[in-house]
């Protein structure tokens, strides 16, 4: 039995799956998709994005965008995940996505424990990225844009190693930094970052 409200007919329903990527990092922008299934040309193969190889993302990611009725991103800059904090900066990212759809949805599930404060029908579902084809699929687009944005960002940005850990706070990530210095990309008001800062000052 589901513990969220899941809309009977999704032929007569457009349902949006939301999802996020890109807390957890030192830098960048956290990113969410929004995406609106087709029910008469289902996808396999879909499943939470941590779950799935690189290369398997990828070639969904691509499927995704083909056969979608609709899917859009949305994203909060390192500067309004700072003055908002990374949890109302991800609402708002949220939000942009849905909006962004070229197709309104009639309800919305967002993966996680809450939804942003809007006017859409929603429920949020606990782990829906693994539970709900319209969240995992949200969940792959949300991944494979981000790990490309990091990809050129490494290509701007070599030093930091950002192709590899993708921004978060691994070892060789943190002394990267503490080496070259805190960029106008980093998220200051993260305690990595601004201890580092702070280090910095007292030189």
């Amino acid at each position: 039995m589901m513990d969220f409200f899941y809309p009977a007919d999704p032929y007569t329903h457009r349902i949006a799956g939301v999802d996020e990527v890109g807390r957890g990092p030192l830098i960048g922008n956290v990113v969410t998709a929004a995406v609106i299934l087709d029910p008469s040309r289902p996808i396999e193969g879909l499943n939470d994005s941590k779950k799935l190889s690189e290369k398997k993302r990828e070639i969904l990611s691509s499927v995704i965008k083909e056969n979608a009725l609709a899917w859009a991103i949305g994203e909060a800059t390192p500067e309004e995940i700072d003055r908002y904090n990374i949890l109302n900066a991800t609402m708002l990212a949220m939000t942009r996505a849905v909006q962004a759809l070229k197709v309104q949805p009639d309800y919305v599930l967002v993966d996680g424990n809450r939804v942003p404060k809007w006017d859409y029908n929603s429920s949020s579902v606990v782990k829906g990225d693994a539970r709900v084809p319209e969240i995992s699929a949200a969940s792959i687009i949300a991944k494979v844009y981000r790990d490309h944005q990091m990809i050129e960002l490494d290509r701007l940005y070599p030093q930091y190693g950002l192709a590899r850990h993708k921004g978060y706070p691994t070892a060789e990530h943190l002394a990267a930094i503490r080496r070259y210095g805190v960029n106008e990309l980093y998220r200051k008001s993260y305690k990595p970052v601004a201890l580092i800062i702070e280090e910095m000052k007292g030189r």
